[in-house]
């Protein structure tokens, strides 16, 4: 009876999931501590061996997180555990349903890519930095009682026709239980075929989340382990589904007209994609482009591309290179659309520039996961939302200049890349933007090597609370960088200086805690 009581007085204190991570995950179901929550019924969702790791994720209160996650930590568990078990509590909490809650999952996998770049002592920071917001959040939610995913039973596969075109259709006529039915058949079949089938939905709308959300969770699989796409990729589908909901109109859903008639007015069904090689100039030409367009013109410049054999990353290439141009071009916020952690001027969290970037990012490696048909529509669709986030989001980006201006630039008279560092820095905790930019494109400019600027970024990436964005655009700077011509990388990562200049000051919640616990 003792145990018993000690038993209970610490779940009241810590949680199940906690004491399961004091004990050993080994041994946690034996013992009877993975979640009573599992077993509330037949519907609940439950993930095996991982089961014990993500109850602590949910039911430990988020002011004890940070120390049970040390605690874990120093008992054995790795951080791609730790993040595994928190994308599968999220998934089940949340199921794409609640904005801090899937911004926090797209989150887990930069993270965690991010702590692979520190030195060994640092590398739980990033990780525990999301896990902590995402325990916070979940609990802030209602934590079990309130999951929104539970057990769905597979149902008929489509009988004839396109999988994809089928889900879509279930979606659009608002058919909750018959696309959930449907989508855990195909996931049944295969990761692949279900996040094939899961893009006909996604492209309906070219907005930002419904963008990210798959993309995020694919990157995850990784991570997570293909035998849980099933979970990660239906948040996305309820994303989806719940959006039909929503009052609809031509402009919304341009997407579902558009897509359609580029693919037959230049016959890209069946149509393999190309190898044609282009050069610099063909890229950055195609990027003016569709940074000056309209979205139907961006789409079909794209589609033109792609049915003359260009080779698809080239386009995806452009897309990304039109994005960055609203990051260096923006003027900040104005004093309307300031907010707390947002102030007038900056361009860090949901900016134009950031979301319209993470859009483009998603776009180009949806297209290099999926099949033939998908590799167009995602391209296309980029295109079409860079262009779309220039005009119609606000803001006269046309006619404001791209950062670093030349005279700032002029102003910077040192070349030792370690004093070029050192007023980067400097730039930065002052949130001089202009500046930051400028110091980061002379760096570049010289030759020097880009490791130690990544390095900088990196820490503040870290650091700072980035209004729920920071880890998705560092990430998204670092795939775009490694992806990137010589010619244009640089332009990547004056634009991380700028949002990192534009966000410092404003701590992570849980930072200060976790270097403490950890003694970094």
């Amino acid at each position: 009876m003792k145990m018993i009581q000690n038993r209970r007085q610490f779940l009241a204190n810590v949680g199940r999931g906690a004491l399961a991570a004091a004990v050993g995950f080994g041994t946690a179901s034996e013992m009877g501590l993975a979640s009573s929550a599992a077993a509330d019924g037949p519907e609940a969702l439950t993930f095996g061996t991982l089961e014990p790791l993500v109850a602590l994720m949910q039911e430990t209160p988020a002011d004890k997180i940070l120390g049970a996650l040390v605690t874990t930590l120093q008992a054995g568990t790795d951080l791609k555990q730790m993040v595994a078990a928190a994308a599968l509590a999220n998934a089940r909490t949340f199921g794409g349903e609640d904005y801090i809650g899937f911004h926090t999952m797209m989150a887990l996998s930069p993270a965690f890519r991010m702590s692979g770049e520190l030195p060994a002592e640092l590398q739980p920071l990033p990780v525990f930095k999301v896990l902590y917001r995402n325990t916070s959040r979940i609990q802030a939610f209602g934590g079990r009682p309130k999951e929104v995913l539970k057990k769905v039973e597979p149902g008929d596969r489509p009988a004839s026709g396109n999988a994809g075109e089928a889900l879509r259709d279930a979606v659009r006529r608002k058919d909750t239980e018959g696309a959930e039915r449907m989508f855990a058949a195909l996931a049944e079949d295969s990761a692949s075929r279900a996040f094939n089938a899961l893009l006909y939905e996604v492209q309906d709308n070219a907005e930002i989340h419904r963008t990210a959300l798959p993309y995020r969770a694919w990157d995850l699989l990784d991570v997570v382990g293909k035998e849980h796409a099933h979970t990660l990729l239906r948040q996305s589908l309820r994303y989806c589904l719940k959006s039909e909901a929503y009052s609809r109109n031509e402009k919304w859903d341009r997407p579902r007209t558009l897509l359609p008639k580029v693919f037959d007015e230049h016959k890209l069904a069946g149509l393999k994609p190309g190898d044609r090689a282009v050069d610099d100039a063909w890229v950055e030409q195609m990027a003016k482009t569709i940074f000056s367009s309209t979205g139907d013109q961006a789409a079909g410049a794209a589609a033109a591309a792609l049915a003359e054999g260009i080779l698809p990353d080239a386009v995806g290439e452009a897309v990304s290179l039109a994005t960055n141009q609203l990051i260096l071009r923006d003027a900040g916020r104005t004093a309307s659309a300031e907010s707390p952690g947002k102030p007038m001027g900056s361009v860090h969290g949901d900016s134009i520039g950031v979301h319209a970037c993470d859009s483009a990012n998603a776009w180009r490696n949806m297209a290099r996961a999926a099949d033939d048909r998908n590799r167009f529509a995602c391209l296309i669709l980029g295109a079409y939302q860079a262009a779309h986030d220039r005009t119609d989001r606000g803001g006269s980006f046309a006619t404001w200049q791209p950062l670093p201006l030349p005279d700032h630039v002029e102003r910077i008279k040192t070349t030792a890349p370690a004093d070029l560092l050192r007023e980067t820095e400097a730039a930065i905790r002052e949130n001089l933007q202009a500046r930051a930019c400028a110091l980061v494109h002379k760096y570049g400019e010289l030759g020097h090597p880009p490791r130690p600027v990544f390095d900088l970024l990196l820490r503040y990436a870290v650091s700072e609370e980035g209004a729920l964005h920071a880890e998705k655009f560092y990430r998204t700077v670092s795939e775009e960088f490694a992806a990137a011509r010589p010619g244009f990388r640089w332009r990547q990562l004056v634009a991380l200086a700028r949002v990192t200049a534009s966000e410092f000051g404003r701590p992570a919640a849980g930072m200060a805690e976790a270097r403490a616990l950890l003694k970094v």
